[in-house]
């Protein structure tokens, strides 16, 4: 999402004083502001990726995500104050070694269902719709940061003509590029959802392989071992042990002073408004009309 917002913002225009750029930064705020007010969570968590080099899929499959570009020059250091920005926030950031952010979610999905709650996971990465169930929803990007609708498993189906269960097997067989995994040439997501739900998931089409006959049946036998790896690949960890309780994510309130000092120095104006605004009853009075006064001021800044 912090990508989505660096390039949903110019990078050009969002820049401090010393020269560190913060597109990424306040789209990603503003974003979160927007969907907290909208959808007035109990509890919140942000997930972080750690480098592709350090995760078990890399290590399983050294192209895995390769031949991505390069990280663009303006985005360095935002990953770090959007960091920053969470913690002054009051909302707890969660890294896993050797995981991806969609293995964080995954687990926070499988806990917080069995806990009894409702779940939005907020990912632009597909491989997440494995885990909609009647309790768990995906709000999946389609521009920007703003056009974020709501995937449950109607969506799933009438989009890809599986159960969102069978979605990671979809998605071995088809591939994504995005990750790197080929899938089988010439195979595309009718072809492998007819296939899925003749034979019952992705198991059964590989016991049925000699059944499956023209050119896309010499092409999955000729990749069985493509579409294997990619299923181990892509499927998510719902089993890890987090260093966080649910209860520590609940109800998560800013530190006003922290995000002052950080604010000034991001130089955020109007922002900042937007952001208390949502935890308007616990700032005093005197000082969030300093603030409204501030911001009114400046609003074409931000």
């Amino acid at each position: 999402m912090a990508f989505r917002a660096f390039f949903a913002l110019p990078a050009d225009k969002f820049s401090t004083a010393r020269g560190q750029h913060t597109n990424a930064i306040h789209g990603f705020t503003s974003m979160l502001i927007n969907l907290i007010k909208e959808q007035k969570p109990t509890h919140v968590a942000v997930a972080f990726d750690v480098s592709d080099d350090t995760t078990h899929r890399k290590a399983e499959y050294s192209e895995y995500k390769g031949g991505r570009n390069e990280t663009p020059r303006e985005m360095s250091g935002q990953i770090d104050l959007i960091d920053k920005v969470m913690g002054a926030w009051g909302i707890k950031t969660i890294k896993m070694p050797g995981y991806e952010a969609d293995d964080i979610l995954a687990t926070l999905a499988a806990m917080g269902e069995k806990a009894g709650y409702e779940v939005l996971l907020v990912s632009g990465d597909r491989d997440a719709f494995q885990l909609i169930t009647d309790n768990v929803f995906v709000l999946y990007p389609r521009k920007g940061v703003s056009d974020i609708p709501r995937m449950d498993a109607a969506a799933v189906e009438e989009k890809y003509f599986v159960s969102p269960s069978r979605y990671s097997d979809l998605a071995a067989l088809v591939g994504e590029t995005a990750d790197n995994l080929p899938g089988v040439p010439g195979v595309g997501p009718k072809t492998a959802a007819k296939w899925i739900n003749l034979y019952g998931g992705l198991e059964g089409v590989l016991e049925h392989l000699d059944a499956i006959g023209g050119k896309v049946g010499d092409a999955l036998r000729a990749n069985v071992d493509a579409v294997k790896r990619n299923r181990k690949l892509n499927q998510l960890h719902t089993d890890l042990d987090l260093p966080v309780t649910l209860d520590q994510l609940a109800d998560p309130r800013p530190d006003q002073q922290a995000l002052e000092e950080l604010f000034d120095e991001l130089e955020f104006k109007t922002i900042r408004t937007r952001l208390f605004e949502l935890y308007a009853g616990e700032v005093p009075e005197a000082e969030r009309e300093t603030l409204e006064s501030r911001d009114f001021a400046t609003l074409q800044d931000a």
